[in-house]
């Protein structure tokens, strides 16, 4: 178990030494063609020290990487994809925590995301509303400025969802999840209306849990998984903590969760029955 910054560290470190002995170079070869001593390379093919993106940029020119998408997912995991413009988040840096920032990283980058939730709706699917009366209570004593700019991260990440091509997300979601009251009867209606909307895109597949499954591998709490196309090395297991993050990126871990996830949604309804399960309890709203 890591948190963020580490894994990415290792994950970066791995995929460059990759590419490295892809494109036939020894590490003191590649450290000759990019000016630096060997122990540098060695360093952050390791993950024992951070790298610059733009030190990734000359790793990546010299190993002949022409892939715009392996490049770009590199560069983010350095930190950025351009050294002189900032993530979009970087604006809130002050309000959001680090790991949060992590979550948000991967989420950016990543091309597919498996989540199951126990308790509230998955942050990319929230309404304004929903968003703002789940962050009040999550997060004790927010002024109405700090609460305003994390509702603001949390509807700006739903971008995710319209970009080109668009985050595939695949969500399972506990029957309480649909029942448990956040912000009011009228609150919880507009935001299950949502859910129905949400489940029609293309790139979503949202299928519901119900309380008739019984216990199930979910009830440890909810994980997601992030999927990276260009390498499946790169993916990652994010477990949410009071205080903090956890980030597994071992091969057991990824399949074990992988395993988990897809019991679930065995067991879970399908997409169409999900959807006519929403509308009923979107009723008694």
């Amino acid at each position: 178990m890591q948190h963020g910054p580490a894994v990415r560290r290792r994950k970066l470190g791995a995929e460059l030494r990759a590419l490295r002995t892809t494109a036939g170079l020894t590490s003191g070869e590649a450290a000759r063609l990019v000016g630096w001593h060997q122990s540098k390379v060695s360093r952050i093919e390791t993950g024992t020290s951070g790298v610059k993106p733009a030190d990734v940029r000359l790793l990546l020119d010299a190993y002949a990487v022409d892939d715009v998408q392996l490049r770009e997912l590199l560069l983010a995991l350095a930190g950025s994809g351009d050294d002189d413009r900032h993530p979009w988040w970087h604006a809130y840096r002050g309000v959001l925590p680090p790991t949060y920032r992590d979550f948000i990283s991967l989420e950016s980058q990543a091309t597919g995301m498996r989540t199951l939730e126990t308790t509230v709706v998955p942050g990319l699917l929230q309404t304004p509303e929903y968003a703002r009366a789940v962050t009040r209570a999550a997060v004790d004593g927010l002024d109405e400025e700090r609460l305003d700019a994390l509702v603001e991260v949390r509807l700006a990440r739903q971008g995710v969802l319209r970009a080109d091509p668009p985050l595939r997300l695949d969500a399972v979601l506990d029957e309480a999840v649909l029942r448990r009251q956040v912000g009011g009867p009228e609150v919880m209606a507009r935001q299950l209306e949502r859910l129905a909307q949400a489940a029609r895109l293309p790139q979503v597949r949202l299928q519901v849990l119900p309380f008739s499954a019984g216990a199930h591998i979910g009830v440890t709490g909810p994980f997601v998984i992030f999927s990276f196309s260009n390498t499946s090395d790169l993916d990652v297991v994010v477990l949410d903590h009071l205080t903090s993050s956890l980030h597994l990126d071992r091969k057991e871990d990824l399949e074990a969760y992988t395993e988990a996830f897809d019991t679930l949604r065995f067991h879970a309804l399908s997409i169409e029955d999900s959807l006519e399960f929403i509308a009923g309890i979107h009723q008694d709203w």
